[in-house]
């Protein structure tokens, strides 16, 4: 392996024998990634050649006044990357103390391989395809390997689409439930969950074969098998293929966390067997409050079963303000057999009669019996099953690949994005780290910048929240105030029957900038967007309260919330103190 890289010349396009205008570097000089090297002159701008490596410069290949072309030597660096931790001031890769080889920015593809491309995506998701698409916009040679027979990843096939499917199916049993009080009679549904299932895989097709479609049109080759690092350069997948790369990014997700020492039987299932419906269980226990448990547990509670959820943390939904729970509390406390919060599940035991739960809690039943378990107690990064070792790559002991705001890894040509690249596990993420990956191959200034990542739990009512939450202010001793608009006053959410949610807003005090946000109740995920747009562009409670929102409409309760912190609001009475 070199111990020094060449930085050259990266594609012009129609342009050859461009003239240097420019050196900005000397040398000795240390940069960073995307330091300026030289500025080129075309006919149509001036360019500047920025570095694709950190490093210290040891030679150079031009002056002012060279002819350059695509591909061109520019200069000769040493590597300043290592297998080791970021650097978190300059956001570049720092040696580690075990004195580890540095990995070589770019290096050739190996020869004699199956497949070859610029950049190889490992993984089909949301972040692997966006990533695929992006790149091959750009202009980038690209193989997608995907383990599944099926591109769309977790999110499509087994997580977000399906279960959201579901969801909507739950949401119009309640409402038609719900309408009962108001005089229209449906009478009690009847489920065929074997259609319920066709449909749900019917919108799951319709995504999947959209992006087989899209990649074809891309010209991006799907290749499928389970892919495993040889070399920084080369995978190898299960069928003894290999594949060559100058670039790649890692997209392969994460997988349902199980409690050990279960009994093998098909009541206990994950999410991803949740999602088969068969058979709708009498009796359901849901081993885990966060959002995954408690959405299917909307589902299967919608369904007929009787559902109780049973929760370590003291709390549902452990690190939400407690404040956007208790709406939510309220409603599935008369629907659910049991809440059981502070629990502890110490046992399964698989019997003729169910699934055999013993607990360990102060308000929990010693033990339970249920027709079907559901574990959802989290997912694990699999960062760790893809040999990554083999190709210089730094995975910690969950599974995360360390990265910088580019998302490189410590091998420079390497890039993770996703589930196994830290950070909230959540399919908007992955999809925005992919463009800024998929960018940085094809040469682009690009970095992953955002202030805030939504979250958003698709339960009844919906729960969402974006940035700074009222927990982390006072942990972190913010000077916050909260403005929040009740939706009982709300002629909207009255006229859908809906008065149990709110929306609140938190603002910087001295300045009145939006900080952070929550929406509880219904289409409370749509809503929070515009929080998030206004925390991203620093907007404060003038420019919300005073862009004109349609009426009567659930997103005019974000003005409210904006005009009740200024004083101005005039829906309800809640004169400001002064």
């Amino acid at each position: 392996m070199a111990d020094t890289v060449q930085l050259r010349v990266p594609d012009l396009g129609e342009f050859e024998d461009v003239e240097v205008i420019e050196v900005l570097v000397a040398v000795g000089d240390t940069v960073a990634i995307d330091d300026p090297l030289i500025t080129i002159e075309t006919d149509k701008a001036s360019i500047d050649v920025p570095a694709e490596v950190a490093g210290k410069i040891i030679s150079l290949g031009i002056d002012i006044g060279s002819k350059v072309s695509t591909g061109s030597t520019l200069a000769e660096i040493a590597p300043s990357v290592v297998s080791g931790k970021l650097n978190e001031e300059s956001q570049v890769m720092t040696p580690s103390e075990s004195g580890a080889v540095a990995v070589e920015a770019i290096s050739k593809t190996e020869g004699d391989a199956t497949y070859s491309a610029k950049l190889l995506v490992i993984g089909s998701g949301p972040g692997g395809y966006t990533a695929a698409f992006r790149a091959a916009d750009l202009g980038v040679d690209v193989i997608m390997v995907e383990r599944w027979p099926v591109i769309g990843g977790v999110c499509l096939n087994v997580g977000c689409i399906p279960s959201k499917a579901l969801l909507h199916a739950a949401k119009v049993i309640d409402e038609a439930e719900a309408m009962a009080e108001h005089g229209v009679f449906f009478g009690k549904p009847k489920i065929d969950s074997e259609k319920l299932r066709d449909w749900k895989n019917e919108v799951i097709g319709k995504l999947t074969s959209g992006l087989q479609t899209m990649a074809k049109q891309r010209k991006v080759k799907v290749i499928t098998g389970l892919a495993k690092f040889e070399s920084t350069n080369r995978v190898r997948l299960d069928n003894d293929e290999t594949i060559d790369f100058e670039y790649c990014i890692i997209a392969a997700g994460s997988e349902p966390v199980m409690l050990p020492g279960l009994p093998d039987d098909p009541r206990i299932v994950d999410s991803t067997g949740a999602l088969e419906l068969t058979p709708i269980p009498k009796k359901m226990l849901v081993v885990g409050g966060g959002i995954i448990g408690l959405e299917m547990a909307c589902v299967y509670s919608a369904l007929g079963s009787e559902v109780s959820v049973v929760e370590l943390a003291d709390s549902l939904m452990p690190g939400t303000d407690p404040d956007l729970l208790r709406p939510f509390m309220k409603i599935i406390k008369k629907r659910y057999d049991a809440i059981m919060v502070s629990t502890k599940v110490t046992g399964m035991r698989a019997t003729a009669p169910g699934i055999e739960v013993s607990f360990e809690g102060d308000k929990a039943p010693s033990v339970g019996v249920y027709d079907r378990v559901l574990v959802a107690i989290g997912r694990a990064a699999n960062g760790g099953t893809l040999d990554a070792e083999k190709a210089g790559i730094v995975v910690n002991q969950r599974g995360i690949i360390e990265i910088d705001k580019q998302m490189r890894t410590n091998v420079p040509h390497i890039f993770a994005i996703g589930d196994l690249a830290g950070g909230p596990m959540l399919a908007h993420k992955a999809s925005h780290e992919a463009k800024v990956a998929a960018e940085v191959v094809a040469g682009e200034k690009s970095y992953f910048d955002a202030r805030t990542i939504p979250s958003v739990a698709y339960t009844d009512p919906e729960i969402a929240w974006v940035g700074l939450t009222e927990l982390e202010a006072k942990a972190q001793s913010i000077d916050y105030e909260k403005a929040q608009f009740p939706w009982a006053a709300s002629g909207r959410a009255l006229a859908l029957g809906r008065s149990e949610g709110f929306t609140k807003l938190l603002f910087e005090k001295k300045t009145g900038r939006v900080l952070g946000g929550a929406v509880v109740g219904q289409s409370a995920g749509d809503l929070i967007a515009e929080i998030g747009l206004a925390i991203e562009m620093g907007a404060d409670a003038s420019d919300i309260s005073l862009t004109i929102h349609p009426h009567p409409t659930l997103s005019e309760t974000v003005a409210f919330s904006s005009e009740a912190f200024e004083g101005t609001l005039t829906d309800l009475y809640m004169p400001k103190k002064r």
